[in-house]
């Protein structure tokens, strides 16, 4: 993988960018179906759609029945080998990295154990690893589109380029995470709050696109932290920070965060020493976990009434750290309360994510291919 091929990140117009995500959150369309739905002409239709077969971006069905009279419709979709995107987060004590297609379908996940790590070995290893993923599935000569990166803490610019990351990886806070990365790695360059990045995750992998245009997760990771999309695009308020709804709960109280179950688990006699440790069927964590989540669904009917009301989201997704058991549990209080009710008998749509303990890496690995298809 050459610096040259990783740079070519395609070049391509509004109108291009609204047939990559109409295929995305549709599938394959024909082309008189792509020019209805996008109220395009059927000119214009074939040739920006021609300019994306060029680009490798689409690509025309095999196989399509030709038994019909005359020329049959054939039905364009994504082309999985129009790119590849990385994605990459760190943990404490862990750097997970993914690699994507330009469908979204997931070539590799890669989690490597570490002793904390400062900015720029953390960029070393990535580049390192992502050489050696690439290497061993068959990507070189691929169009790289890019590289997302995924960090827990909001921005201290609107521009990304400072963090305010969580004190555990050392020599992140305010450093230029930017230019740290681009000088290691010189490719294309996305870097994205975590819980921003789970809910693309959610939104492309999840099939939340499908079906909705909004949505909001409330992701329960290091902290508690939500992202939010409203009409295709990620909400980062004026200063980068919206969805930082950790500071409806203070660091020295209780609050609704894996890390605050751990801290209460370990004052009941629990002798745990992480969040992984944490299971519902383990008779002495059992009864401490559920008088937890009736206090934690208590402090987050707020938050979802709160969403509900301002975004009115087609769904509001819980995720994060947590065992599925104990998300359930949030998702069950939560539906069960007397949360808001709109005109129409709406309430607040509290689901649990289906994506496992991936999100944030794999929307993170999904930022440049939301970057190039979706209207920003």
């Amino acid at each position: 993988m050459t610096r040259a091929k990783a740079m070519q990140f395609p070049s391509i117009d509004k109108d291009q960018r609204r047939i990559l995500q109409r295929l995305r959150k549709s599938g394959p369309l024909s082309r008189s179906a792509l020019s209805a739905a996008l109220e395009i002409s059927g000119t214009a239709l074939t040739r920006l759609s021609r300019d994306l077969l060029a680009l490798g971006l689409v690509e025309e069905m095999p196989d399509v029945d030709v038994q019909r009279r005359g020329r049959p419709a054939i039905p364009l979709r994504l082309a999985p080998r129009g790119g590849y995107a990385v994605g990459a987060t760190a943990h404490k004590g862990l750097i997970e990295i993914a690699l994507v297609d330009f469908t979204g379908t997931t070539i590799a996940i890669h989690h490597e154990a570490t002793e904390p790590i400062d900015p720029r070995a953390f960029a070393h290893k990535i580049r390192r690893i992502t050489h050696m993923l690439v290497d061993r599935h068959g990507l070189l000569g691929q169009r790289m589109l890019g590289i997302g990166i995924a960090v827990p803490g909001p921005a201290l610019s609107l521009a990304g380029d400072r963090w305010a990351v969580v004190d555990v990886l050392p020599d992140w806070r305010d450093a230029p995470l930017h230019d740290i990365f681009s000088a290691e790695m010189g490719w294309p360059l996305w870097i994205e709050n975590d819980a921003n990045a789970a809910a693309i995750a959610e939104y492309y992998l999840g099939g939340l696109i499908r079906d909705f245009s909004s949505m909001v997760i409330l992701l329960l990771g290091f902290g508690i932290g939500a992202g939010v999309i409203v009409d295709g695009r990620l909400v980062r308020g004026q200063f980068g920070a919206a969805g930082e709804i950790g500071a409806l709960f203070p660091g020295d109280r209780p609050r609704p965060s894996p890390l605050d179950l751990l801290a209460v688990l370990r004052a009941g006699g629990c002798d745990i020493s992480s969040v992984a440790e944490i299971d519902f069927d383990a008779t002495d964590q059992a009864p401490i976990i559920e008088t937890w989540l009736d206090r934690a669904a208590r402090q987050l009917e707020i938050v979802c009434n709160s969403a509900f009301a301002w975004f009115d989201p087609g769904a509001i997704m819980l995720a994060g750290a947590l065992p599925r058991a104990i998300l359930d549990g949030l998702a069950d209080r939560l539906r069960s309360a007397h949360l808001v009710t709109m005109f129409d008998h709406r309430r607040p749509p509290v689901q649990v994510s289906n994506l496992g303990s991936s999100p944030i890496t794999l929307g993170a690995a999904l930022l440049p291919i939301h970057a190039l298809s979706a209207e920003i």
